[in-house]
């Protein structure tokens, strides 16, 4: 492919990867008028996050598999119509169920496009600073995702209806699929194999299903409830079952020979706590402007346009930085920047806040961690891969970030409620203090997550492979200044 020709391509990559990562978020501005219109509990709402992050990220490594054996090309565009109109049926639900339902399939369409498009990305661009730069833009358009698409939200739900957060995902689902087949070559891997493994598929996400589910009921049943650890019990069942099929399939969805590769192990770990940390920022940060400050939709999605503009910033300097020094430096540093940034929102008051120093300024550091630790850990979650590995190193990563996410946010939200209860229940405080004493803590332990994978990347991240990323990219774009005509 031409540089022009790959430049369209990545455009059309990064557009339908933001549309993806945004419809994570777009939902939590809308949240309250969701609630409201079908008849939501409030411990319930959490579901209409879950219920697309989880089929998300547990058909992921199917998605990733479909795409390298029936072609990447074709599997971007059959998901992206699955997606757009699942996002139609999202739009006119009548219910509580039918909502969940459309979100679920939301998610399935997701998890084709998404490991399909980064995959593509990683066929396409070399290996060196040419795939740097193409997974800052990835990085940036996904890091800045959550943010724009609470901006976006806001805009949409105060201007026409929370309906309109789906339907803005019809026409560019549409117009990305219609683009596809001119823009985009079409690749397959070629290892002799055509098993898709369906029934690892299904039972990991039943499995990461009922354990989210399990936790998310704590609220209303405890831990040691016989509800509790029935669930608990199922969902170990059911990812037991997956492992053992993975050891007896052929083709297996999920490949044990692909952990041989130290970093790529090491970045999915750390991938999955950065979900963890950083999904359900998002999640507190809406409800308390909203909930605790009283802003209108619209402001609070104006309010995170700061967070936004900063993510795809980071994110330009993190391409370059990985270039430079390898990309588990810049790792390190943005999870220490993002376990800063929600120690300080850990101190936002229940009475008197304030959006300067209470939300804009937690807002910047984050940014600037979320921007260095996405294209980090994406480019070293694919550094060193096969060609015919693409689609499933792409599924992994994703993967980890998307689970991890359902899980910090079903984790985070139980804690975050468990102390509100408490407290409104002794009386011991009002209830927005209560409301934010509950997401001070949930905020704590979410920098516990990111602090945590700050260190799991020191310890297992290859310096190696590092180092020896960073020479052949600057290496590569030494070679390819040579060349270029003067």
């Amino acid at each position: 492919m031409s540089p022009r020709a790959k430049s369209f391509a990545l455009a059309l990559l990064a557009m339908t990867q933001f549309v993806v990562v945004i419809d994570a978020a777009i939902v939590n501005v809308a949240l309250p008028s969701i609630g409201a219109h079908l008849h939501f509990a409030r411990t319930d709402l959490s579901w209409v996050v879950n219920a697309y992050t989880l089929t998300f990220g547990g058909f992921l490594m199917l998605g990733g598999r479909m795409a390298d054996l029936l072609g990447r090309r074709r599997m971007f565009i059959s998901g992206l119509v699955l997606f757009s109109l699942a996002s139609f049926a999202g739009g006119i639900a009548q219910s509580e169920a039918w909502l969940l339902a459309a979100r679920a399939v939301q998610g399935l369409g997701a998890a084709i496009v998404s490991p399909a498009a980064l995959s593509i990305l990683v066929t396409t661009f070399a290996d060196g600073a040419e795939r740097n730069r193409a997974l800052g833009i990835w990085g940036a358009v996904a890091g800045a995702g959550g943010a724009a698409g609470v901006l976006l939200g806001g805009i949409l739900t105060s201007w026409l209806s929370w309906r309109w957060v789906f339907f803005v995902n019809v026409p560019i689902g549409i117009a990305a699929a219609s683009l596809a087949p001119r823009v985009l070559l079409e690749s397959r891997a070629h290892d002799g194999s055509r098993s898709f493994d369906i029934p690892g598929g299904v039972a990991v996400t039943a499995g990461l299903s009922l354990l989210v589910y399990a936790i998310v009921e704590t609220v209303n049943h405890g831990w040691g409830s016989t509800g509790t650890l029935l669930r608990l019990g199922g969902a170990i069942v059911l990812l037991g079952a997956f492992l053992f099929i993975e050891t007896r399939e052929e083709h297996p969805l999920m490949p044990f020979s692909i952990f041989r590769l130290r970093t790529l192990r090491g970045a999915n770990i750390v991938g999955l706590l950065i979900g963890m940390s950083l999904f359900s920022m998002f999640f507190f940060i809406s409800l308390y402007l909203q909930d605790v400050l009283h802003y209108s939709p619209i402001r609070t999605g104006i309010s995170y346009l700061p967070l936004a503009v900063g993510i795809i910033i980071t994110a330009g300097v993190a391409a370059q930085l990985v270039t430079r020094v390898g990309f588990k430096t810049p790792l390190i540093l943005g999870l220490l920047l993002i376990t800063g940034a929600l120690v300080w929102f850990a101190q936002v008051p229940g009475t008197g806040g304030r959006y300067v120093t209470d939300i804009l300024g937690p807002s910047l550091l984050a940014a600037a961690g979320l921007g260095l630790a996405f294209v980090a850990v994406t480019t070293a979650a694919v550094a060193g891969i096969e060609p015919h590995e693409a689609g499933l190193a792409s599924g992994l990563i994703n993967t980890a970030q998307q689970v991890g996410g359902a899980l910090g946010l079903a984790i985070l939200a139980t804690i975050a409620n468990s102390r509100t209860q408490a407290l409104l229940h002794t009386g011991a405080a009002h209830a927005s203090i209560a409301l934010t004493k509950g997401f001070d803590r949930a905020f704590l332990v979410g920098a516990g997550f990111a602090l945590l994978g700050a260190i799991l990347a020191a310890l297992l991240i290859a310096s190696r492979d590092s180092r020896d990323h960073s020479e052949g990219a600057r290496s590569s774009d030494a070679a390819a200044a040579s060349l270029a005509p003067s």
